[in-house]
């Protein structure tokens, strides 16, 4: 049993196989011990689901600065005070049962109502890089939704996930709610993430991850919410407020040491503007790579045509000490001027070590960073005061996120408007996930009556 398991209560009567609040040593006692609470949980009513909402925002309130310890202790990845932002912002910007808003339609032949109903259990796998973000995100708008949950996480992840279910469930249940809405696996493995896909208690599958565990999830032959991977360019043209931009190119690819998937991940900039760009960079916190550290680099954070699991996450002067540079502790990021194959840009690196990309005009900016987010449809910004490359990036770029003139993470809610969501599915396009994702549209007809005119 993973040892943040044991910081919890154990209910008076646990559900078999339970080795903590939730957390279960099978997959199968997990999918029958959700499977109970939701039955109980199905006939609470909507003003009970708001209570336990409710009741999880505070109860995760008072363990931010846990979780984010948690995370970065198990998992080696990110910063403690990024994680404490990201934490905040799920509890505050995910969206409870107030989304599912019932639609009507009157007329002479009667009434017409759509209402958001439950799945029943939902089966979702979350990754490393936001444990305990993705399992609060997707949990709260699950149990909105009047959902129970099964969780196969990350096993690199396994304690910070179990210390998050278990503080949910212990949530849950004072506020009136049944035992085990949200479960997981103690000792996740493929072999467990594979078999809950398959599960037939599970009528719905979540994957937040990369293009191996998505494209599994595909042939589990049940309806599938997919988020899958991103490579989100930044551009840069010669109208932009290069002093803001410079902030916000620096801020967003150091989120969390770029682990985010909606992170940018290259720099695309207009040749005129780029000396200057350059040097506010620097003035920001980032660091410029010589040509020899930047192939020092390259191998440092690449294997075999594909990142290096050993460095992903690492802050920035950790990175630069491995290849020789001793850099200050507030270097936020490490970049380098490249051309557009290099793997700087090609690859995801989930580190904050990026390539900038020297373009001709705007135009050629655009193109690059088409070709660079590789159809992912996840995340792009773009920094310009022209409103018609900032439309026409929008338009062609075709991601479910795009910012102009501030980081990406600003369409995720953090310091823009909008709730926020940690499960972004591209792939299969419901983009932001939230409550109404999570739920069938269920119609119901009344014919002739219930008008009033």
């Amino acid at each position: 049993m993973p040892a943040a398991t044991q910081a919890w209560s154990r209910p008076a009567t646990p559900a078999k196989g339970a080795v903590g609040r939730g957390v279960f040593a099978g997959l199968d006692d997990a999918v029958a011990a959700a499977q109970a609470a939701y039955q109980r949980y199905r006939t609470l009513g909507l003003q009970a689901r708001y209570q336990i909402i409710d009741e999880i925002r505070k109860e995760a309130t008072r363990h931010i600065d846990t979780m984010a310890r948690m995370a970065v202790d198990e998992t080696g990845l990110g910063r403690v005070e990024h994680k404490v932002k990201k934490n905040r912002l799920v509890i505050s910007k995910t969206p409870g049962p107030e989304i599912l808003e019932t639609w009507a339609r009157s007329g002479d032949d009667g009434l017409t109502i759509e209402e958001f109903a439950p799945y029943g259990v939902i089966g979702s796998i979350t990754p490393t890089t936001n444990p305990s973000e993705t399992i609060l995100c997707n949990g709260i708008g699950m149990l909105a939704a009047g959902n129970a949950v099964v969780f196969n996480v990350h096993p690199g992840a396994k304690k910070t996930s179990a210390f998050t279910v278990q503080m949910v469930n212990e949530a849950v249940v004072r506020a009136g709610g049944p035992e085990n809405l949200l479960t997981m696996v103690a000792e996740p493995t493929i072999e467990s993430a594979q078999a809950l896909m398959v599960h037939p208690g599970i009528r719905l599958v979540v994957v937040t991850g990369g293009p191996g565990v998505v494209k599994a999830a595909m042939k589990s032959g049940k309806k599938v919410i997919a988020a899958g991977p991103g490579n989100p360019p930044v551009l840069i043209d010669e109208t932009a407020d290069l002093e803001q931009a410079a902030a916000g190119v620096v801020s967003g690819i150091s989120l969390d040491n770029n682990i985010i998937c909606t992170c940018e991940k290259e720099i695309i900039a207009v040749s005129e503007i780029v000396d200057r760009f350059k040097f506010l960079l620097v003035k920001n916190g980032a660091y410029e790579m010589t040509a020899d550290e930047a192939e020092k680099m390259t191998k440092l954070v690449t294997e075999n045509g594909h990142t290096n699991k050993d460095t992903v996450g690492k802050n920035a002067d950790v990175l630069l000490r491995q290849i020789g540079v001793t850099a200050p502790a507030n270097t936020m990021i490490a970049f380098a001027e490249v051309p557009e194959d290099h793997p700087f840009v090609q690859i995801e690196l989930l580190t904050p070590v990026t390539g900038l990309v020297r373009v001709g005009s705007a135009k050629e900016a655009i193109e690059a960073g088409v070709r660079c987010e590789h159809g992912n449809c996840h995340s792009a910004a773009m920094y310009s005061k022209n409103i018609e490359n900032l439309h026409t990036m929008a338009q062609v770029i075709n991601t479910s996120i795009f910012t102009k003139n501030a980081p990406t993470y600003s369409g995720l809610g953090m310091g823009g408007e909008g709730y926020t969501s940690f499960t972004i599915a591209s792939p299969t396009g419901e983009g932001l996930t939230n409550a109404r994702d999570f739920s069938r549209v269920r119609r119901c007809t009344l014919k002739e009556y219930f008008r009033i005119i």
